[in-house]
């Protein structure tokens, strides 16, 4: 079995990776680029569409408020990117906001932005790769109709390259996302000199389209709200900005100035394409509607539900490029295919905060140690699994995903920019040196100002989005802040209770006496072993336990016992209602009541097989009492194996596997390199 499921592991994750080659896995930044920027890159493919959609409620008359609202996102983008250039250099571990908010507002408040971040993760790989599988439906229906088990299918396809390492998966994902980018500035360039140079009248495929406005001639606060909520959504460019400050460790050195770099091409990128896609789709006359079947007009009638709505990447694209033009092809493919590649932000974001958290015991421990590829491997396929269930819950539809979107990423950003605050009045209190202090001033200007406008947004998103589903991302983030809250506690109770005492106590004092007991049930080769290997442990007292659930065999046993001579005394326990862990249980119990400073030593013999069906015929009851003596205080369980011929063949095909050098047979080993004694050529 070994065999079987190893061949198929390397096979799709690779051949595995010694711990000393853990630096070769650092990122360069052209490929950290797309490693960890590629969500806030992405986003200019949906978030002027939700823009749109918005201001589509009060009508076309509402659209000419999108550019300001996208000077809005661009001065909220550069306010973020210029804070976290500051987090980067001053907190370079990778613990990123959590770290950030744990050492300057305390534990709570670290576990409320690990919390938010945890469920921003999981959300940007259901919300990208919904968005992906729409776009792509639109070219290909047999992805509508099953969109579902195609973007699990995505999912399983992103984790699997993800297992391979991130090094591996980045280069992977550097060329479509370079292409996207290279095809939404030339998209934009050519756009402008098309309309600018030349005059060209350039028109969408909906420009002829009127909308039905939902609320009509609204004005005051009610216009107020929907331009706020507008913005809302058009956050959705920033989500991702965090990654690379929690993914500091994987840059090559200078680790901070790598990030801080990457931090800043990141911003300028996103921030030009989201307001060149904003500015071609109002010069194109882009109609965007929530729900395009009732709300979009074309010759005096409805759509109808048979109309599918392009993106407005799309429409835009179609009207710079032409339909159907080898660009616009490209452009679609890129467009699809980086929104897929998207969620590979959180596949390094969720794993490697998820290590974090769990070295300081607020998760399971198995999220802190690195697989076979030297990646988060445990961290990797719980983001998938987490990201499978949400897609399913809600039909991978990426409009109702995305309002439970930008909750958490917010809630750390604020946090996170507060916590700076106070991390640079700390360092002032200490510094004397007039130059370091006005650097020092600088930064805490900046992330004053951060802080203040994050949670600004904050409120409104909380405002503008909470009935139409940000509830759901708080009510992940107070699962995931009283699970963690309760493992740390769970570990802190264990950690306090096994520590080693300062004076002896009784379970260092050698016990008084040791009984010892070897259950049998027939006399034949492993209940022999049993007792010869008890014999040797020189217990003060030494007796064979036998339950009678057969009175033949009982019988059988007393006289071949009395036949060999067997210099063991054999106790035999009635068990009228044929039960064999209880009287065994109840017997132990017994013996401990006796005198609690005793010992009893449980020896139980068991065959050794070869084959994983044959578990299921044999052992069963000596797991079952395994499982209930491990309960039982004061009595220590020994397991004498008999290794049946089965297991022999097993251990050839075991050493067979040793001499066979397949994928995978390299196996980790220590953090030194083995030295080769063989020269070098």
């Amino acid at each position: 079995m070994s065999k079987l499921t190893d061949v198929p592991k390397r096979i799709l994750i690779g051949r595995a990776l010694r711990s000393d080659r853990l630096g070769e896995t650092l990122l360069p930044k052209r490929v950290a680029l797309p490693v960890f920027a590629s969500d806030p890159l992405s986003s200019v493919a949906y978030a002027p569409g939700e823009v749109l959609l918005v201001l589509s409620i009060a009508g076309l008359s509402a659209y000419h408020f999108s550019p300001w609202i996208a000077v809005a996102v661009v001065v909220l983008m550069f306010t973020v990117v210029a804070s976290y250039r500051q987090n980067v250099h001053a907190y370079p571990s990778g613990g990123g906001d959590y770290e950030v908010a744990t050492t300057n507002l305390g534990s709570k408040a670290g576990l409320t932005v690990a919390s938010a971040l945890l469920v921003d993760y999981v959300l940007t790989v259901a919300v990208s790769i919904s968005s992906g599988i729409e776009n792509l439906g639109s070219a290909v229906p047999f992805v509508v109709e099953n969109k579902v088990a195609c973007a699990i299918g995505v999912i399983v396809l992103l984790t699997l390259m993800n297992l391979r390492g991130v090094k591996e998966s980045g280069t992977l994902f550097a060329i479509p996302t370079y292409v996207f980018v290279a095809g939404v500035f030339l998209m934009i360039a050519w756009g402008a000199f098309r309309g600018v140079v030349l005059g060209d009248d350039m028109r969408a495929p909906t420009a002829d389209f009127e909308i039905k406005p939902e609320h009509p001639g609204l004005a005051g606060f009610a216009l107020v709200f929907l331009l706020l909520r507008a913005f809302s959504s058009g956050c959705a460019a920033l989500t991702g900005v965090e990654a690379i400050s929690n993914g500091v460790p994987a840059f090559r050195k200078p680790k901070s100035r790598n990030a801080a770099t990457t931090l800043a091409s990141m911003g300028l990128l996103a921030v030009t394409m989201f307001c060149g896609i904003i500015g071609l789709a109002m010069a194109t006359d882009v109609r965007m509607a929530e729900n395009p079947a009732k709300d979009l007009i074309h010759d005096g009638a409805p759509l109808g539900p048979d109309y599918v709505q392009d993106p407005v990447i799309s429409q835009v694209a179609e009207a710079v490029f032409g339909h159907g033009s080898l660009l616009f092809i490209v452009l679609a493919a890129a467009t699809a295919l980086v929104l897929f590649l998207a969620a590979n932000t959180a596949y390094n974001g969720f794993p490697l905060l998820g290590s974090i958290l769990a070295q300081d015991r607020y998760l399971p421990r198995q999220l802190h140690t690195r697989g076979d590829r030297l990646a988060f491997s445990n961290g990797i396929v719980l983001l998938a699994g987490a990201a499978g269930l949400l897609v399913w819950v809600y039909g991978a539809d990426s409009t109702r995903l995305i309002q439970l979107y930008i909750v958490g990423v917010f809630v750390s950003f604020t946090l996170s920019q507060t916590g700076m605050v106070r991390h640079w009045n700390r360092l002032l209190g200490a510094e004397k040196d007039p130059a370091a202090r006005r650097r020092m001033v600088r930064s805490r200007a900046i992330n004053a100002f951060g802080a203040f406008f994050t949670g600004l947004v904050l409120v409104v998103v909380l405002l503008t989005k909470f009935t139409h589903g940000a509830w759901v991302a708080l009510l992940g983030m107070c699962i995931f802040y009283a699970t963690m809250t309760a493992i740390r506690r769970h570990y802190d109770r264990v950690a306090e209770e096994i520590a080693a005492p300062g004076t002896p106590t009784d379970d260092s004092v050698r016990p008084s006496r040791v009984h010892s007991v070897v259950l049998v049930s027939k006399v034949h080769r492993p209940a022999l072993r049993a007792l010869a290997y008890a014999k040797l442990l020189r217990s003060d007292t030494l007796e064979a336990l036998s339950v009678n659930v057969d009175a033949e065999e009982t019988r059988a046993l007393r006289d071949e016992w009395e036949r060999r001579d067997i210099d063991v005394p054999l106790k035999v326990l009635d068990s009228p209602y044929r039960e064999v862990t209880r009287p065994v249980i109840e017997y132990v119990k017994s013996l401990r009541a006796q005198s609690p400073r005793d010992v009893v030593s449980v020896i139980i013999p068991e065959y050794v097989v070869g084959h994983w069906y044959e578990h299921f015929l044999h052992n069963q009851s000596a797991l079952r009492l395994k499982g209930r003596l491990l309960f039982t205080p004061g009595v220590m369980v020994t397991s004498v194996p008999y290794q049946l011929e089965s297991s022999e063949a097993a251990k050839l095909r075991a050493r067979k596997r040793q001499d066979w050098t397949a994928p995978g047979s390299v196996r980790r080993g220590p953090a030194e390199r083995a030295k080769d004694s063989s020269p070098r050529t």
